[in-house]
């Protein structure tokens, strides 16, 4: 395991239960956060690339295959 893992580990097992639960709360959010930033980057490249795949050019260079 990763120092940091470890650091937060035992920084985990010294908090009160309470703060646990906020603690998760956080973690899950981070966990979304992460997910949608990766989403709006696959939706950002398809928009980018549908440009070039609707050019005529495109279609003639694979119109051999």
């Amino acid at each position: 395991m990763s120092q940091i893992k470890e650091e937060i580990l035992r920084e985990l097992n010294d908090l009160p239960p309470g703060t646990c639960h906020e603690v998760l709360g956080f973690i899950r959010f981070l966990k979304s956060r992460s997910q949608r930033n990766i989403q709006e980057t696959v939706t950002v490249r398809e928009s980018t690339l549908i440009q070039d795949w609707l050019l005529p050019e495109e279609d003639e260079a694979w119109s051999g295959l």
